[in-house]
């Protein structure tokens, strides 16, 4: 069931309504279109994310960010080293920015922004310059172009060795990021007229990075400045979700940011790395979410790996295909929090940048099976992964119910009267089993071997009974170690 949350502070006089992502109703998935290139996004929206029911897209930060070589190398996290708040990156211009949004809001695909408002740059040789040309004097903490000076800044100067202690956290470098100072007026509105900008330009929420390193309180100040996205509607507020890193046992918590938007759950990767990849028994599943020490699920963005855990931590990535895409499905099929979908590009450095050619980002190839190619991975368009992106769409709010386990790695679960999912995470043993689904009778296709196509099915197909009765075998060296069937995908064949 959707939790509706309404929160009213008295200072700034927020109002905070969880559910409204502001994506069209019965789309509720995100995906990270890493390091994509603004008329790439814009193309993707139209031939793909709209037609398969993807509700949003996460960019990468659009404002411009400091130029880094290394060995004739751009790594990826220039991208979040802020020169200025002016709209030019690699991935395109503020012209390129604005056709995106139409584009994709027209298809009902909505832009959320990475934005980057702790932290300016850290250091850089003298000269060193932006994206879009600006220039800064790094030693005085001075950047002409927002214009930021020293004394917009956190002092005195440190770097954050202690994540235990609140105040160094929050007003302490991150790796040596220079970091704002958002209690002040000047920053405040700076940042402010940043957001709005982006907000007219037609993006509709913001992933905030760092948030856990900003005090609530200036962001509370900040974010009740910002514009209505009136061509959705008057009222409807901008989509903010917040990068607060957590998996316990620190001061900062969570719970501190809900109030203010949604934040990123990192403990929903770190936790299914575990039960996919056969180290912990499935049936815990069971009580997924809150019970396992989560963020409230009307309040949480759920994902499995993002851009920084892939290069950092130990988390599932389409480099662990099998068990990565019955993470996914998981994630997708359960009701718990708003979802995202990574999409990557190969890498084996962890600072690889994304593929690209005399210094310009290359724009994915698409092959005729619908993958991608010039070093795009775009896990997003895996068969297992869109089709579940419609087996969410098709549960809309039902409950889960019918949960089945065989007291250890297989597990399957209805949403009620909309859906079911198996899955066989034994090692060396098959699934065979009949199991109650509470779907209508009917012949329906499996959406994770294949696709619901002229009236029948490209994969196998599951008979559900009058008593909703139906047969599952997924054996131990199948291909994908889950089913999945929903209402709307069944065969007319029959």
């Amino acid at each position: 069931m959707l939790r509706f949350t309404l929160a009213l502070f008295l200072f700034g006089l927020v109002t905070c309504d969880h559910s409204k992502t502001n994506q069209w109703p019965n789309r509720s998935t995100i995906v990270h279109l890493f390091e994509w290139k603004w008329k790439d996004v814009a193309e993707e929206c139209e031939r793909f994310l709209a037609p398969k029911g993807y509700g949003a897209v996460q960019i990468s930060p659009p404002s411009e960010n400091l130029i880094i070589r290394n060995n004739g190398n751009r790594p990826w996290y220039e991208r979040y080293q802020v020169m200025s708040y002016q709209l030019v990156t690699r991935s395109g211009g503020e012209e390129e920015l604005l056709d995106m949004t139409r584009r994709c809001n027209k298809v009902g695909v909505r832009i959320y922004a990475d934005v980057v408002i702790n932290h300016m740059t850290g250091n850089a040789a003298a000269g060193s310059v932006g994206t879009g040309g600006s220039t800064a004097d790094f030693d005085h903490y001075h950047y002409p172009a927002v214009p930021y000076v020293a004394d917009n800044f956190h002092t005195p100067h440190c770097d954050i060795n202690d994540y235990q202690n609140v105040s160094e956290v929050r007003k302490c470098q991150l790796v040596s990021l220079k970091d704002l100072n958002q209690s002040q007026e000047v920053v405040r509105n700076h940042i402010v007229k940043y957001l709005n900008h982006l907000i007219k330009l037609g993006v509709t929420g913001f992933r905030v990075d760092a948030s856990k390193h900003m005090d609530p309180r200036d962001l509370r100040e900040i974010y009740s400045r910002l514009d209505n996205i009136t061509d959705l509607g008057v009222g409807r507020r901008p989509y903010v979700y917040q990068e607060v890193i957590y998996y316990g046992g620190e001061p900062i918590r969570p719970d501190e940011y809900t109030p203010l938007g949604d934040v990123t759950e990192f403990r929903v990767g770190n936790e299914l790395k575990n039960v996919f990849r056969g180290h912990n028994a499935m049936k815990w599943l069971r009580n997924w979410g809150e019970e396992w020490g989560l963020s409230p699920s009307g309040t949480a963005l759920a994902f499995i790996d993002n851009h920084d855990t892939q290069r950092t931590s130990d988390v599932l990535t389409y480099k662990e295909a099998r068990a990565y895409k019955a993470a996914v499905a998981f994630m997708l099929a359960h009701p718990y929090g708003t979802p995202r979908v990574m999409s990557s590009y190969h890498f084996d450095n962890h600072e690889a940048g994304p593929p690209s050619q005399n210094e310009e980002i290359l724009s994915p190839t698409i092959h005729p099976d619908g993958t991608c190619g010039n070093g795009w991975v775009c896990e997003h368009r895996w068969r297992q992964l869109y089709q579940m992106v419609g087996f969410r769409n098709a549960v809309g709010s039902a409950p889960v119910s019918h949960w089945w386990d065989n007291g250890s790695k297989q597990i399957a679960f209805a949403r009620e009267n909309r859906a079911f999912i198996v899955f066989n995470g034994e090692l060396g043993v098959d699934l065979n089993v009949s199991l109650k689904t509470s779907l209508p009778q009917g012949v329906y296709c499996d959406v994770i071997s294949g696709e619901n196509k002229d009236g029948g099915c490209t994969g196998k197909t599951i008979s559900v009974n009058k008593y909703s009765d139906a047969h599952f075998y997924v054996p131990k060296d199948a291909e994908d170690m889950h089913i999945a069937i929903h209402v709307g995908a069944e065969s007319k064949l029959y």
